[in-house]
């Protein structure tokens, strides 16, 4: 399921879940308080669901690169995408461990820099990981921590962005 609307004022973000275009699902809330602004300084949304698959990390890599273009700001493109990549990569790992199908990526902008947020099912927090030279993984949160502003991670509003499901939203602002 992918809804994507890219003008839509953020101030709909303010709407009761199940309300709105795209069933109140346009941007998590908590965006807003995440950055320190009020939901009217983000007024570029977008929302993609997808599998907890293999085949969503490239998905949403591709959402984001097409959004930021959309948006005109392709210059934050790369360091986007990587973000993108790392939080639907550890979201699809934390979903799937919790026999949870689906993980939840969220784009919004004030059009000089990017909110991306991760909802997966899993409650437990992301662990920041030191890995040794050899290490084929453990790096995501920190080159997250590298190119982003910002980022951290809440617990998910009961019958909020998440519908109702438990689990954690992470965050990052790029800019």
């Amino acid at each position: 399921m992918c809804s994507s609307d890219l003008s839509r004022p953020a101030a709909s973000a303010s709407l009761p879940s199940g309300s709105g275009a795209s069933g109140g699902r346009l941007v998590p809330l908590s965006v807003a308080r995440w950055a320190g602004r009020q939901a009217s300084e983000w007024p570029l949304h977008s929302f993609l669901e997808l599998g907890a698959l293999d085949s969503a990390v490239p998905s949403a890599r591709l959402h984001a690169r097409h959004v930021l273009r959309e948006w005109d700001l392709g210059d934050l493109g790369d360091d986007a995408e990587l973000v993108v990549s790392e939080l639907v990569t550890n979201g699809v790992q934390a979903s799937r461990a919790m026999t949870h199908a689906a993980i939840r990526l969220w784009l919004a902008s004030d059009r000089a820099q990017v909110v991306i947020c991760v909802w997966d099912a899993s409650p437990q927090p992301p662990v920041r990981m030191d890995p040794g030279e050899d290490a084929g993984n453990g790096r995501g949160l920190l080159l997250v921590e590298a190119v982003s502003k910002q980022w951290g991670w809440s617990p998910a509003e009961p019958g909020g962005e998440a519908d109702g499901h438990h689990g954690k939203v992470v965050w990052a602002v790029v800019s």
